[in-house]
């Protein structure tokens, strides 16, 4: 008869998990990444794209469009070159264009909507800057009598132009 060996068992006392060190990390990290959550926002600017239809109802008012080009920036109003300024040392003049867009806001208050058309090869950059140019311009705010600017700088107002801009391709 084999002998079976009947071990007692000894029985191991059950670990626990220290989960302190954890539980002060997690007290130290969710209020940062809560704060820090709060700071960061982001901006949406909504642009249209041209269609046919809307070519048909521009037809009833003035649409000022900028045109950026390799040899220059064209305004048009849809059927004929206004202005055109040429590229000075390889850069777009955005300050003389900011000074035609402000002259056309003076002659057409009312239109709030402009198309901005690139050719295929200007720079993603430029896209932006023109189109910032033809929203909107900063105006200096003029001082009162015995007021001083703030850090010595003139302050400035952001106004509007031509809010509702469409982006498109170049003819």
């Amino acid at each position: 008869m084999a002998r079976r060996h009947h071990y007692k068992r000894r029985t191991k006392p059950a670990h626990e998990l220290d989960v302190t060190t954890f539980l002060n990390l997690m007290v130290v990290l969710i209020p940062f990444l809560l704060i820090t959550a709060v700071f960061s926002r982001m901006t949406i600017v909504e642009l249209n794209l041209p269609s046919s239809a809307a070519a048909s109802s521009a037809d009833a008012g003035f649409t000022p469009e900028v045109i950026v080009r390799e040899a220059g920036i064209e305004i048009s109003n849809g059927k004929q070159v206004i202005a055109t300024i040429p590229n000075e040392d390889e850069e777009f003049d955005l300050d003389t264009l900011s000074d035609y867009m402000v002259e056309l806001k003076q002659t057409y208050p009312a239109q709030d909507s402009a198309a901005v058309l690139m050719e295929a090869q200007i720079p993603y950059d430029y896209l932006i800057r023109v189109m910032d140019t033809v929203r909107s311009v900063e105006v200096p705010i003029e001082k009162a009598e015995g007021e001083e600017f703030v850090d010595g700088e003139p302050q400035v107002e952001l106004v509007a132009l031509f809010s509702d801009v469409s982006v498109g391709d170049a003819p």
